[in-house]
């Protein structure tokens, strides 16, 4: 299913927990956001569509860190201690070869560098935990684990703190909502889905 389809059915989602838990406007308005970025999430795993929507290009990274090699490599060359110039030069030659290694789907693991490193400086758990969920999406197949039982519970862990953060209700069951709802979709028993949903990862690798 595309993209469109999981965020408008997300979205749909978030609407229906607000009409259960009777959210004012602003918080129904909260609850639509949730729902439709909610159900967006299965999918930002390595191939998946949303992975390289979310994270800047490579190529920016790579202009960057040539930028900073060859600025280190120019300060070392001015250095009077010989043996800080050479090592500095030689490090920064040695950022400008590895930069040539950063390609696009490296980009979602230093996304969720980020992310867990701000969680962690704000003592934000549900955003240091969305980091580490962001990075191991960023090393596993598309619609393996984040498109499990696994993913499910990890993602719950998250809503829940994230409720806990902002102090309203219905906040997780709004979350939990969107990210079921974008594995329903994505069943095999729908005739648009040529690939269904392996739920019992790394148990059965049994499509549904």
């Amino acid at each position: 299913m595309k993209g469109t389809s999981h965020f408008v059915i997300g979205a749909a989602s978030g609407l229906i927990v607000s009409n259960i838990v009777h959210t004012e406007m602003a918080n129904t308005l909260l609850f639509v956001g949730l729902g439709a970025v909610a159900g967006l999430i299965p999918d930002i795993d390595i191939d998946g569509k949303l992975s390289n929507k979310i994270t800047i290009s490579h190529k920016i990274i790579r202009m960057a860190a040539c930028f900073i090699g060859f600025l280190l490599i120019i300060y070392s060359f001015l250095e009077e201690n010989e043996t800080s110039k050479w090592v500095g030069i030689a490090f920064g030659f040695g950022i400008i070869i590895l930069s040539s290694f950063i390609k696009q789907r490296h980009m979602l693991t230093i996304t969720g560098s980020a992310v867990l490193i701000v969680g962690f400086s704000l003592a934000e758990i549900w955003l240091w935990l969305l980091g580490i969920y962001i990075i191991v999406a960023s090393i596993i197949p598309h619609r393996s684990y984040t498109h499990s039982i696994l993913g499910i519970i990890f993602f719950g862990v998250i809503s829940y703190q994230f409720e806990l953060s902002i102090g309203i209700n219905g906040v997780f069951t709004c979350c939990m909502a969107g990210y079921i709802s974008h594995l329903l979709a994505d069943m095999k028993m729908l005739p648009f889905n040529k690939r269904g949903v392996k739920f019992f990862l790394p148990f059965s690798k049994h499509e549904f």
